[in-house]
């Protein structure tokens, strides 16, 4: 067979590939806000311990920090915890978070609030 008898097949792929890694990259994008909306929810949640604010300080982030970052990567060091922290401060309510946004968008909450509101 010659090459153009294989366009409408190789056409189908392409679609069928393309589409499959784009739900693949939206359903790890939703997975990921949500884990990290619940990540920040957990940790607020633990600083709190039912009080309107926080009663310690830094160490147990740092702690938490070390302790995540060897067990699941980089990923969980001090500034993405605080993140984290701020990102479920922003949305305390989970309904809230539009889980179209990628994590880095709600790096900076104040774009993930514009991005949401859009």
């Amino acid at each position: 067979m010659t090459a153009l008898s294989h366009t409408p097949l190789l056409n189908e792929l392409r679609a069928l590939l393309a589409n499959s890694r784009a739900t693949l990259q939206k359903t790890v994008n939703r997975t990921m806000v949500l884990t990290y909306w619940q990540v920040g929810q957990l940790i607020v949640e633990d600083e709190q311990q039912g009080e309107s604010r926080a009663a310690y300080g830094k160490q147990v982030l740092k702690s938490l920090a070390k302790t995540l970052t060897s067990e699941f990567g980089k990923g969980f060091d001090l500034t993405n915890l605080r993140n984290m922290r701020r990102f479920y401060l922003a949305f305390p309510i989970r309904e809230t978070v539009s889980l179209e946004l990628s994590w880095s968008h709600c790096l900076v909450p104040t774009l993930c609030v514009v991005m949401h509101r859009s």
